[in-house]
C-alpha cells in the first residue's frame, strides 16, 4: 500500500527508470575527504551536471547544553529543560541553501539542459533522475524578493528532505537536514549567551537580517558577519528546517548525557524551524528559539489537496544542509529522505473524498 501511495504522490518519479542497484558513485572531490575529525576541513561542493556549488564548514564533535536557561529574556517553555547533548562531527553549509542551488532540483534544470544538448551527463544522473522533483509552482516562489544569491524559501519539509536526497544522489556523499541539536550546537559555536555574538540584541544589525533592518524581504546569503565557527545567517534572514518533529516536552525525555538526539516524526506537522527570519523580532532569533510548522503556512494554496512541495504562506522558511563525518549505512538513508506515512495517508484520504 505504501509503495502505491508513493507512486501516486511523487508524480515525477514514475517518468524515469529505477536507478541502478547500490549507491551512486562519488563525485571525486579530494577536499571533501576525511577519515578522522582532525582531517576535516572546509570545502566547496560542486553539484555534478549543474552550475551550482556551495561551501561547507567543518563542525567539531563535542558536548553542549541544548535549550535556554530559565532567566533568558524572551525564553519560551518549549526551550527547556536544558539538557546535556553529545554530538558527532559533521560539515554544515556555510550559508542557507540559495535559489542557485535549489532551482536545478526544483525546476529540473539539469534534465532540461541535457535534453537540450547543453548539459554534461555524469554517472550520478541515473540515481539523481529517479528522485521525485517538485511540481511546477503556480506563482514565482521567490515572491519577487530576488533569486541570484538569495535564500530559497517556501518549500515544505517534504521538499527540503527530497532536495537532500537529490543532492546525495548527485554527489554520492550523504547530505541531509541537520537535527535540531546539531543546528543549535552549530549556531552557538561554543557560546552560552542568547546569541552567538553575546546577549546584547542591539548587536543584531551586524550579524542578522530581521524585522528592523530587512526592509520587508529576505537578503542575499552571507552578507552579515559569521558566527565563531564561520557560519552565516544562523540568526535571521530565513528560518531553517531541521529534521525533528516539534514536541514541547521532547527535551524532558532526554536524560543524562544524550548522544545525537533526533525526534523522528510520523506526520507532516509540526516540524521544527530554527534561527528566526527577516520578518521576526530579536527574541525569535536567539540560539535556543524554536518554532513549530503549521498547516496555516499553506492556507492560500488554491490546490486541493494542498501541495506537498510548497508553502505559500511561509516566505520566511528555508534550510541548510549537513554532512556527517560518518554517514549511516546506505540502507538507512531513506529514513532521512522519504515522506512520513501519516502525511501520505492524509493526502490520499482527501483524494478519496474528491478533494483533488
Amino acid at each position: 500500500m505504501l509503495s502505491a501511495a508513493l507512486l501516486l504522490l511523487l508524480q515525477d518519479a514514475k517518468k524515469f527508470p529505477d536507478p541502478p542497484a547500490g549507491t551512486p558513485p562519488l563525485h571525486v572531490h579530494p577536499g571533501a575527504e576525511a577519515a578522522r575529525a582532525d582531517e576535516m576541513k572546509a570545502y566547496r561542493e560542486t553539484v555534478p551536471g549543474t552550475e551550482a556549488g556551495f561551501d561547507l564548514v567543518p563542525i567539531p564533535g563535542g558536548t553542549f547544553r541544548l535549550g535556554s536557561p530559565d532567566d533568558e529574556e524572551g525564553r519560551k517553555a518549549d526551550e527547556g529543560p536544558e539538557v546535556e547533548v553529545e554530538l558527532a562531527p559533521f560539515w554544515m553549509g556555510r550559508c542557507e541553501v540559495s535559489w542557485n542551488e535549489y532551482h536545478p532540483f526544483m525546476l529540473s534544470l539539469d534534465r532540461k539542459a541535457r535534453a537540450a544538448g547543453q548539459g554534461s551527463a555524469v554517472p550520478q544522473d541515473a540515481w539523481a533522475d529517479s528522485v521525485s522533483r517538485p511540481t511546477p509552482p503556480y506563482v514565482p516562489m521567490d515572491f519577487d524578493m530576488g533569486i541570484d544569491g538569495f535564500p530559497a524559501i517556501s518549500m515544505t519539509h517534504f521538499a527540503a528532505r527530497h532536495y537532500t536526497k537529490w543532492l546525495t544522489m548527485k554527489t554520492g556523499r550523504f547530505y541531509r537536514l541537520p537535527t535540531e541539536a546539531e543546528w543549535e550546537y552549530a549556531c552557538r559555536a561554543g557560546t552560552r549567551t542568547a546569541y552567538s555574538f553575546g546577549a546584547d540584541a542591539a548587536q543584531l544589525d551586524l550579524h542578522a537580517w530581521y524585522f528592523e533592518n530587512s526592509d520587508g524581504a529576505y537578503q542575499k546569503v552571507g552578507t552579515k558577519l559569521p558566527n565563531p565557527w564561520g557560519l552565516h545567517d544562523m540568526h535571521g534572514n530565513v528560518a531553517e528546517w531541521v529534521l525533528d518533529a516539534h514536541d514541547k516536552a521532547f527535551y524532558a525525555t532526554l536524560g543524562g548525557k544524550t548522544a545525537n538526539p533526533l525526534n523522528w516524526s510520523s506526520d507532516a506537522y509540526p516540524h521544527v524551524v530554527r534561527g528566526g527570519s527577516w520578518d521576526d523580532d530579536p527574541e525569535k532569533l536567539r540560539s535556543a528559539a524554536r518554532r513549530a510548522s503549521s498547516k496555516a503556512w499553506k492556507v492560500q494554496d488554491p490546490q486541493q489537496p494542498k501541495s506537498i512541495w510548497y508553502l505559500t504562506d511561509a516566505q520566511f522558511v528555508g534550510f541548510r544542509v549537513v554532512r556527517p563525518l560518518v554517514p549511516p549505512p546506505p540502507e538507512e538513508w531513506a529514513r532521512y529522505f522519504e515522506p512520513e506515512v501519516d502525511s501520505i495517508r492524509e493526502v490520499l484520504e482527501k483524494q478519496r473524498r474528491g478533494g483533488r
